[in-house]
């Protein structure tokens, strides 16, 4: 079958079947013939609003399915949906809102004046009895996330695809049609709805969870059944950190896939992980909300190269390059770059893309290949902390402080110092654990050498990484030094 637009396509899901579910949350469910009568009328009513041909439309929403009705009605008007995540603030809110020049805001207040919003909820008058029928349209780019601005401001990622899909035809090998999907990261996060959609659009249903919760989660995949599932490495720490029986009481059965991204995972997270979900089910990919590029690594696969975020695949070259762009023998650490087949895949609005003629671009990400080219993470370059003339990861301190029985989650970061330049901190959420932060440094201390050793640790009680495992290091580095000394 030829592509179709994504309004095509929902219209086609109504036809075949009218009443499968093809969402649920916490207040009910969505069939396929209710999402099309209900998505055509406000694409209507946004149109009216001065939505027009790939207008960006902001999308500031909790994950229910007037999310998912919400974008189809903006596809359905030939524009883009921008999801901006609740959890920005005002000053980077007006700032991605004067990039996209949105023509519309749904969900919150727009940060100017002059362009219009309409809150969660807001439904259009009825449509004139004369009114013609829209025709089918479809954006030149279908999605326009908002990166996360975990290593700086955030900018606007506008993707070249259009929104265009066979349906008949399964997105990639870990992404298989007819699923029942589960949704526990959030819909204004680039991944999450990047899968949850091209999930919607060959055949799935989707279960949306209002945020993450380790029980919740294990409740709604033997309660729907679920098939898929796509979690980030900080919701794997989490549903690891349940008492045992719990986990041993939980039905997985129906689990067929589960997809992680995101971040790098601790090699002992992931190994306790596929010994409790089974290696056979589960499936790493490292790429960016850029998609110019991609590598995939079964959990069999990674029990025989650990540590790894997988190998090149789908058209992608990857390699490891020197800061001067000389490219790096297996096991040396440089900065990851990525060649994909085909012309770019996105534009940044904000920002400056590293992408060069030749079609070779990077994220920023410190890695080394082995020597049958399966890529290992290090950081983030931006990361790095400069200690006494040495090289620190951020990650290799978070590793081992979540290793801590009591840590639900760690953000490590630089800070001046006199003598060494930076020192390392963190930030330590131990989610009302009683311990102190004397004990938990102890414990890092006596894991890392000296040149990496916390000189301070700071506890909170609050997840220091969103439900997309997200997190700012200079924000929290910001905030530590606002908190009670240690």
């Amino acid at each position: 079958m030829a592509r179709q637009s994504f309004s095509r396509v929902v219209t086609g899901l109504a036809e075949a079947d009218p009443g499968r579910v093809v969402a649920r949350d916490d207040a009910g469910t969505l069939t396929a013939s209710e999402l099309d009568r209900a998505s055509w009328a406000l694409a209507r009513g946004y149109r009216d609003l001065g939505v027009g041909q790939d207008s960006l439309v902001t999308v500031t929403l909790p994950n229910t399915v007037e999310t998912i009705v919400a974008c189809v009605a903006i596809w359905r008007c030939g524009a883009t949906p921008q999801p901006v995540s609740p959890g920005l603030d005002s000053d980077e809110r007006a700032e991605v809102e004067a990039l996209a020049r949105p023509a519309l805001v749904v969900g919150a207040p727009s940060a100017s004046a002059s362009v219009p919003w309409v809150p969660a909820g807001w439904a259009p008058g009825p449509a004139a009895p004369d009114a013609p029928p829209m025709p089918d349209a479809w954006a030149a780019s279908w999605k326009a996330p908002t990166s996360s601005g975990s290593t700086g401001r955030p900018k606007v990622v506008l993707a070249a695809a259009p929104a265009l899909i066979d349906p008949t035809v399964a997105v990639t090998s870990f992404l298989p049609r007819g699923q029942v999907q589960l949704v526990a990261g959030p819909l204004t996060h680039s991944a999450t709805f990047t899968y949850a959609f091209r999930g919607l659009l060959t055949g799935h249903e989707l279960v949306l969870l209002p945020r993450f919760d380790e029980r919740r989660v294990l409740r709604a995949i033997a309660e729907h059944r679920v098939t898929w599932a796509l979690l980030v490495p900080t919701m794997m720490h989490r549903l690891l950190r349940l008492p045992e029986a719990d986990r041993a009481a939980a039905d997985l059965s129906s689990l067929e896939t589960v997809l992680h991204l995101g971040a790098p995972c601790a090699p002992e997270v992931k190994r306790r992980f596929l010994e409790w979900v089974g290696a056979h089910r589960v499936v790493e990919a490292y790429a960016g909300t850029e998609s110019n590029g991609v590598l995939t690594i079964r959990g069999d696969e990674w029990l025989e190269h650990p540590g790894s975020v997988g190998r090149a695949t789908r058209g992608t070259t990857v390699a490891v390059r020197s800061a001067d762009g000389v490219d790096l023998p297996p096991g040396e650490v440089g900065h990851v770059w990525l060649r994909r087949e085909g012309g770019p895949t996105y534009r940044y609005l904000g920002g400056r893309s590293a992408r060069t003629d030749d079609g070779w671009d990077t994220l920023g990400d410190l890695g080394r290949l082995d020597a049958d080219g399966w890529l290992h993470l290090v950081d983030r370059a931006d990361d790095v902390v400069l200690r006494g003339g040495v090289n620190v990861h951020p990650a290799e301190v978070e590793r081992v402080l979540e290793a801590h029985p009591a840590v639900r989650g760690a953000v490590a970061f630089g800070v001046a110092d006199d003598d060494l330049g930076q020192r390392i901190e963190a930030v330590v959420d131990v989610a009302g654990a009683v311990v102190t932060a004397a004990e938990v440094l102890a414990w890092a201390r006596a894991r890392l050498d000296p040149a990496r050793r916390p000189a301070a640790v700071r506890l909170v009680h609050e997840p220091v990484r969103d439900d997309a495992g997200k997190t700012s290091r200079r924000a929290w580095a910001a905030r530590a030094a606002r908190l009670p000394a240690p």
